[in-house]
């Protein structure tokens, strides 16, 4: 594709995202995540689960969906689903412009992920620790302005105590992947550098022995696993 014809595609991906106010909330305010239920319904979302299907299938080691749905499609996707575990061919996983608001878990099995892009995805704060597994991961393209705890603008991370669990969170532990107690997930949240970004996780833990197997947080950022909320301190911006 030219350069002018991937402009125009990123324009009317853009034109099409619903919008939040996580970013110019005021800081004293408490954050909460995005709750937002998947329309499993929705054509966009059906479409997907198809453009999954075929790429499992052929084997692909690029998979750019949104390319391949119309603008009041890609509006429908807020998360994907949890078949793109079956990806384990991509190495490119391109998510421009989308209107996501949270990645399931599943992505840590997409063993052959090299490159993570969902760059000007402005509703996408935070990612699943699970992503952590992806050990071929080398490169990612994300706007890190829009995610908690950046050295930019040190986005305020939502308090998680008690748990919340978004919708698809999974079942297991984001860590040792055994089953979570009948109580549900002990969560925190860790800044870890992934690929070429320092991205903040979210854990769902089944143990304390889990939280403390965590490795040492990044650089510049929260010095430990924390549980956020409007009195977390951060790190001054850099």
């Amino acid at each position: 594709m030219t350069e002018g014809g991937e402009q125009g595609e990123q324009r009317e991906v853009v034109s099409v995202r619903d919008e939040c106010d996580c970013l110019s909330r005021p800081r004293e305010l408490p954050r909460h995540l995005h709750t937002e239920r998947q329309d499993t319904s929705a054509p966009g979302w059906l479409r997907l689960l198809e453009l999954i299907e075929e790429a499992a299938a052929d084997g692909r080691e690029e998979f750019a969906p949104l390319r391949e749905l119309p603008p009041e499609q890609r509006r429908q996707i807020v998360t994907l689903p949890p078949t793109i575990a079956e990806l384990r061919a991509v190495r490119h996983l391109l998510l421009y412009g989308s209107n996501l608001v949270r990645v399931p878990p599943e992505i840590g099995a997409m063993e052959s992920l090299e490159q993570f892009d969902p760059y000007t995805s402005y509703r996408l704060h935070w990612f699943p620790y699970e992503i952590t597994r992806c050990r071929n991961l080398r490169d990612s393209t994300v706007s890190t302005r829009a995610i908690y705890g950046n050295f930019k603008n040190r986005l305020p991370f939502p308090g998680i105590r008690p748990p919340v669990v978004p919708p698809g969170a999974g079942e297991a532990c984001s860590v040792c992947a055994g089953p979570l107690p009948p109580s549900g997930p002990d969560q925190v949240w860790i800044s870890l550098m992934v690929a070429t970004d320092v991205l903040p996780l979210l854990v769902n833990a089944c143990s304390q022995s889990c939280i403390d197997a965590l490795p040492e947080p990044a650089a510049h950022h929260v010095a430990t696993f924390h549980r956020g909320g409007p009195d977390m301190v951060q790190p001054p911006t850099r």
